[in-house]
């Protein structure tokens, strides 16, 4: 008997030193992913890269995870064609996000089964309705902003691409992409625009506490501003705005906006212009003021020697 107890104690042992399934499949997959180099050529005529980084990716928040937990169209042997089934709500939702996951819509959708309350967000954003509803393949969706889904990296890392020290150059790249602002009327320079306020220059100092697009966009349900839901809407901009200036009224959340600075946008303008003639009249005054002082001390020191030549 107790031989019988010592060989289970010890056969459990080894079994508890064994990989979990999800970490044994991922070490299958990156035994040749991870040496692969290049990319293939799908049925449908797309290139994907079959390389993985083996380090990157267990450093990412999706390392522990196995590979058909996204992937779910692939068996065990992944070199069959694609034809796993899936459930009918991945189905569905990887067409409906099919213009912008041409090489696997479901490994896009999959994001649902882990971030369910976010895609739903995500979908009734004017990013995702410009995907699922418009059929778009420029809109933004997850990876645009979050990056490849095997290097993702936890939002306080350095490395995330909505860090805070990077998230105004994430959503640079279609808001400063020159074709993209033409096709849906969003402007010329905004992110330069930001980099030149108030706030943008704290940014770039490094402040910890200063207002990036998310802060006041917010960043999953993003809604155009004309919408009353959104927190830029004339609605809600002095609650948003009140969050960090309270008291903010609506002459206050005029100013705050990503048009150039012109003379159709005077609140910016003349204050720049205002700021500017007082910064130099300041300076001009300060010098003025040391070039008197510096004249008074030169004429005192001459009348004095000529009263004491006198006197002498």
């Amino acid at each position: 008997m107790k031989k019988l107890l010592l060989c289970s104690a010890l056969l459990l042992g080894l079994l508890s030193l064994l990989p979990p399934p999800a970490l044994a499949e991922t070490f299958t997959c990156l035994a040749c992913h991870s040496a692969m180099k290049g990319k293939v050529r799908t049925d449908k005529g797309s290139f994907i890269e079959v390389n993985i980084d083996e380090q990157r990716f267990s450093k990412s928040v999706h390392g522990g995870m196995g590979c058909t937990a996204c992937h779910k169209t692939f068996k065990d042997n992944p070199h069959e064609r694609p034809q796993a089934d899936v459930s009918r709500k991945i189905s569905e939702l990887a067409n409906l996000v099919s213009p912008k996951a041409k090489v696997d819509s479901v490994a896009y959708a999959a994001c649902d089964d882990c971030h369910g309350e976010i895609y739903k967000k995500v979908s009734e954003s004017i990013h995702g309705k410009n995907v699922i509803e418009k059929r778009q393949h420029d809109g933004a969706l997850c990876l645009d902003c979050h990056g490849s889904p095997h290097y993702i990296m936890p939002q306080k890392s350095k490395e995330s691409m909505v860090n805070r020290s990077s998230v105004v150059k994430t959503c640079g790249e279609c808001h400063e992409n020159e074709e993209i602002a033409k096709k849906y009327n969003l402007g010329t320079q905004i992110v330069e625009k930001y980099e030149e306020s108030f706030h943008g220059k704290k940014y770039r100092l490094g402040h910890p506490g200063v207002p990036t697009c998310v802060s006041c966009h917010g960043a999953h349900d993003i809604r155009k501003w004309d919408d009353p839901a959104s927190p830029v809407s004339w609605e809600k901009r002095t609650i948003t705005c009140g969050k960090c200036h309270p008291g903010a009224n609506r002459r206050f959340v005029a100013s705050i906006t990503h048009k150039p600075v012109g003379k159709d946008n005077p609140i910016p303008y003349y204050a720049e212009k205002g700021l500017i003639v007082l910064t130099m009249g300041t300076i001009a005054f300060v010098i003025f003021h040391v070039f008197l002082e510096a004249l008074a001390d030169i004429r005192d020191r001459v009348f004095r020697k000529k009263k004491e030549e006198h006197h002498d």
